[in-house]
């Protein structure tokens, strides 16, 4: 019998950061082809009755915000009107489950292990912004929990094409499995995919 890469209902989305935050400087995909990907793998698992966990950053009066001594200044925040909301393309429905992180990772301090567990969950399919900060560190917990990781690469971007091609070429192939947007779409469709797709 061959391999599947994921079946329902043991797969879950999990949508890195996709916020009102996005600015405009990111690469190689910009933010609007990252939505419209990650909106599309939405519907989809939406439609196949799966999993869609939505992951924002989300702060009352940022006094839990981490403060460690840096070398480099950490990307400046876009704190628009609602900046914490999801954006309107992806929207919250009452089926999703949505995530509120106040670090890097959306496993630490928050249920999403707790929530996958107790629905069956072992794969989790990957996407969003920023590739080498949210999404990076969101696998390694992954990783680290036992779930399996899908990375749909292109509905993810960095804040450099350098900072993306880094994880996507070193970190991700050792501790997941690369896909394409189209890919998992397809597989959504069947409800179940061969590893070889």
């Amino acid at each position: 019998m061959e391999e599947l890469l994921f079946q329902f209902p043991k797969t879950a989305l999990i949508v890195i950061d996709l916020q009102k935050w996005l600015g405009t400087q990111y690469a190689p995909h910009s933010a609007e082809q990252v939505v419209t990907r990650a909106a599309t793998m939405v519907q989809a698992f939406r439609k196949a009755g799966a999993f869609v966990g939505l992951v924002r950053v989300s702060r009352k009066d940022f006094m839990d915000m981490p403060r460690p001594l840096l070398d480099q200044a950490p990307p400046t925040l876009n704190l628009v009107p609602g900046w914490d909301e999801i954006v309107p393309e992806i929207g919250v429905t009452d089926t999703d489950h949505l995530i509120t992180k106040r670090q890097w990772g959306a496993f630490y301090g928050t249920d999403l292990d707790l929530q996958l567990r107790r629905r069956g969950i072992t794969t989790i399919v990957l996407c969003g912004i920023a590739s080498g900060i949210g999404v990076d560190t969101t696998a390694r917990e992954a990783f680290a929990h036992g779930y399996q990781v899908i990375f749909a690469t292109d509905a993810m971007t960095g804040f450099s094409e350098e900072e993306h091609e880094h994880v996507v070429k070193t970190i991700f192939p050792r501790i997941g499995r690369i896909r394409s947007t189209e890919d998992i779409i397809a597989c959504a469709a069947r409800q179940s995919c061969p590893a070889s797709i």
